[in-house]
């Protein structure tokens, strides 16, 4: 379902606000598209990132797919709104090893306090991709906070 930004800078004050993100910069992601209720994250694959037996670890992929999530309903909002996730749910479907991960975050359904999301991730490798993950979660917007 194709989404309407209410703030025409939503590009700019998405991108600002997941350069505040240390998390993101310690891990290395970044944001590769940005659309009215979707947004797109890549993280190289690093073996620093692994668990014991060499796959990105699942709180990894967790928190780029949350943060995939939560920019999507945040390109929603308008401006002087934060967003907080309050509930995620998350499967994984494959292993995480190949050369990047890219995590795509949907909203499915906004409303005045809470915005539903979707979103999937996907190990890019030479010999193609495979889904390793997806995840539901609920975003709520707080006004009045940057």
């Amino acid at each position: 379902m194709p989404f309407t930004a209410v703030d025409p800078d939503y590009v700019a004050r998405v991108r600002d606000s997941f350069s505040r993100q240390r998390v993101m910069q310690t891990l290395g992601a970044e944001i590769t598209r940005i659309e009215p209720g979707e947004v797109e994250i890549v993280l190289p694959f690093r073996a620093d990132l692994t668990q014991q037996h060499g796959f990105l670890h699942a709180g990894i992929v967790t928190t780029i797919l949350d943060s995939a999530l939560g920019y999507a309903a945040y390109s929603l909002m308008p401006p002087g709104h934060a967003v907080l996730t309050v509930e995620l749910k998350i499967n994984l479907l494959a292993p995480a090893k190949g050369d990047r991960l890219v995590a795509v975050g949907r909203v499915v359904r906004t409303g005045r306090t809470l915005t539903v999301c979707q979103g999937e991730g996907w190990m890019e490798r030479a010999d193609g991709h495979e889904q390793v993950a997806m995840m539901t979660a609920t975003m709520i917007g707080l006004p009045d906070r940057e």
